[in-house]
Parts: structure tokens; C-alpha cells; sequence
């Protein structure tokens, strides 16, 4: 059930952000790949999803990721999404 909700979030980021898979799924540092990925991880703790599933899929996915990063990632973009606007309505378009 948590691996739908994962997949489906993943498609309504890969195309909210306008990126490929592979991208979201690389090692690379890009801002809009970060923010992709931090929305990915809020998105799934909203749900609720444990950090534990949400390391395990992305590793699955082919991103290594550690615990600690996936917390920082989900507290980063819970102060864009209630601090801006365009996060706030984007974070919506997601989880509807």
C-alpha cells in the first residue's frame, strides 16, 4: 500500500518539477532536483509514511539516502510549503 502512494507521489512531482526519474533518482546536488526530492519526502511524512519506508523505497528507486537527510529534507520544505505560496499550492496539487 505505502509503495502506490510513494509511486504516485513520485509521478505528480516528476511532473510538478519537470524532471525525468532519472534525475530525481541521481546523486546530483541541483536545486530543483533537492527541492523535488524534499517535496517527495514531505509529501510521504504527510501521508503518514515512516522515514524508514521513505529510505527504503528511495533506495529502491536507486537513491541511497540516509535517515538523518530525509528529516532535514522534510523540515526544510514544511517551512517553504507555510512560508510561500507557490510551495503551499504545489504541496496541494500533490496530495489531492
Amino acid at each position: 500500500m505505502k509503495t502506490e502512494i510513494f509511486k504516485e507521489y513520485t509521478d505528480k512531482i516528476l511532473k510538478a518539477f519537470d524532471i525525468t526519474r532519472d534525475e530525481m533518482f541521481s546523486k546530483s546536488k541541483r536545486r530543483e532536483l533537492v527541492d523535488a526530492r524534499q517535496m517527495l519526502y514531505y509529501a510521504c511524512s504527510k501521508r503518514p509514511m515512516r522515514v524508514v519506508y521513505i529510505q527504503k523505497y528511495m533506495k529502491e528507486s536507486g537513491y541511497d539516502v540516509g535517515h538523518t537527510t530525509i528529516l532535514h529534507g522534510i523540515k526544510e520544505m514544511g517551512k517553504r510549503v507555510e512560508s510561500d505560496k507557490d510551495y503551499a499550492r504545489l504541496f496541494n496539487q500533490i496530495k489531492s
